[in-house]
């Protein structure tokens, strides 16, 4: 059975930081992927932060880049959202999730493939 479990959220002032961290046990996979995802009510899900097992680099959305910083532990399928610099608009549930990689040729979609869920951690960034 595999679990994949985040913590580390709160709310914070703007400008402030936060570490998020998950793990994903249970998943015995050597290659894998892990990322993490943002929701508001009422909204799309997106993507944040994504890496990968033997990755050149990590993938950041465009309104992330410069502030936020995703590790990975590989042997303890564990991974980790460095958030720095934070905005009201980072306010969200943040869910972190486990899976294979996606590519095409050698374009990879770090966005796809997450098939392990956790149940999220609330990020609140008041002004």
């Amino acid at each position: 059975q595999v679990q994949v479990v985040e913590s580390g959220g709160g709310s914070v002032m703007a400008g402030g930081s936060l570490r998020l961290s998950c793990v994903a046990s249970g998943y015995t996979s050597e290659t894998y992927c892990m990322g993490w995802f943002r929701q508001v009510p009422g909204k799309l899900r997106e993507g944040v932060a994504a890496l990968c097992t033997g990755g050149k680099s990590a993938y950041y959305v465009d309104s992330v880049k410069d502030r936020f910083i995703i590790s990975l532990d590989n042997a303890n399928h564990r991974v980790f959202l460095q958030m720095n610099s934070l905005k009201p608009e980072d306010t969200a549930m943040y869910f972190c999730a486990a899976g294979r990689r996606v590519e095409d040729g050698d374009k990879w979609f770090p966005f796809l493939g997450h098939t392990y869920w956790g149940r999220g951690t609330q990020v609140t960034v008041s002004s």
